[in-house]
């Protein structure tokens, strides 16, 4: 398993450990969670050197290693296609030398999508462009209809929805995506990629890209300021707790040699960014107005993006189980590290 020292891929490693499977793990940072039943190797995948040994007896493999977040400046892409796309090629090389022929899950991301999916009253299904600065500027957030212009109605993203990533790691993770799906069609090996939405739960890290929002909401409570909402906070997203993500890996490492291919990993539960921020404050009982509503904006940022956990559910037989406002009150009990 690469990647699990961090957030997501530390709760991996646990559900792996508890299901009775022997874990080598494969981690550039030293294990701020470690599980003494696992095995750490502190090395960098882009390390071809480091896989021979690895790869011994091996089979199956969680790919969960990756540079996260959007980013400060353009200038960081060769960073992330380093981390992410050479990272991916320099394993799927060594792989490919071993003779792997076992199961390969990807941790993937909606990022991949772009904007999600919506349905226009006059036109049908419609999914629109990039937001422009001059509308986000001017308060319209909503997207509107790329051919009449009228109100989109946003609706859930399936797993067959054409790829359009919008930033330099959203562009990664389709290429990574990209790659294993190559690796698999060459091996005639298993590959499936879980495409996580926004994660959340103990662990989580302030700047995480899938919940750094809910991280800085507990963050800003925890220091007596009121969290600052972006936009009219009525961006719609799906929440899904980490040890659900966790559950979901174990079942895609452990399906049948026929199920391959992407998954939504997530509620299928919408929920507003101010619905999140709302209820954080009410579970950390904090006086005063609650949340701010800033109007801020972030060029780059979708709208809506909710999925569709469907296919999940009939071909991995996973469900999240954890409640948001369940998870939510964990989250604010707990804090976050980082």
């Amino acid at each position: 398993m690469t990647g699990g020292c961090g957030f997501i891929g530390s709760h991996v490693v646990d559900a792996l450990v508890a299901d009775g499977h022997d874990v080598v793990v494969v981690d550039r940072d030293d294990p701020a969670f470690e599980n003494p039943a696992a095995s750490y190797v502190r090395a960098d995948v882009r390390d071809p050197s480091v896989w021979p040994t690895v790869l011994r007896r091996v089979d199956a493999v969680s790919h969960q290693a990756a540079r996260v977040g959007l980013g400060v400046r353009f200038s960081d892409v060769t960073d992330y296609v380093d981390d992410n796309d050479v990272g991916t090629a320099v394993l799927l090389r060594a792989l490919d030398a071993a003779g792997f022929e076992g199961r390969l899950v990807l941790a993937g991301s909606m990022v991949v999508y772009g904007e999600g999916a919506y349905t226009c009253a006059s036109c049908g299904p419609r999914r629109p462009g990039p937001r422009p600065a001059a509308r986000l500027a001017a308060g319209l957030f909503e997207p509107p209809c790329p051919t009449c212009g009228c109100a989109l109605a946003p609706a859930s993203v399936s797993e067959d929805a054409p790829l359009d990533p919008r930033n330099v790691y959203a562009a990664t993770k389709a290429h990574q995506e990209h790659l294993c799906a190559a690796f698999g069609r060459e091996r005639e090996a298993p590959v499936v990629a879980l495409r996580y939405h926004n994660v959340y739960g103990p662990r989580c890290p302030v700047d995480n890209p899938y919940a750094g929002v809910a991280s800085l909401f507990v963050r800003a409570l925890r220091g007596g300021a009121a969290p600052q909402v972006f936009e009219d906070g009525g961006q719609r997203r799906d929440f899904v707790h980490v040890t659900d993500v966790a559950q979901a890996n174990v079942a895609a490492l452990t399906a049948p040699v026929a199920v391959t291919g992407p998954f939504n990993i997530a509620s299928g539960r919408p929920t507003t960014v101010l619905e999140m921020a709302e209820e954080l404050w009410r579970a950390l009982g904090r006086p005063g107005p609650g949340p701010v509503v800033t109007g801020a904006w972030r060029l780059g940022d979708v709208r809506h993006i909710v999925a569709s956990p469907d296919r999940a559910a009939a071909e991995l037989g996973f469900r999240a189980m954890v409640g948001f406002a369940e998870g939510m009150a964990e989250l604010a009990a707990h804090g976050t590290a980082g």
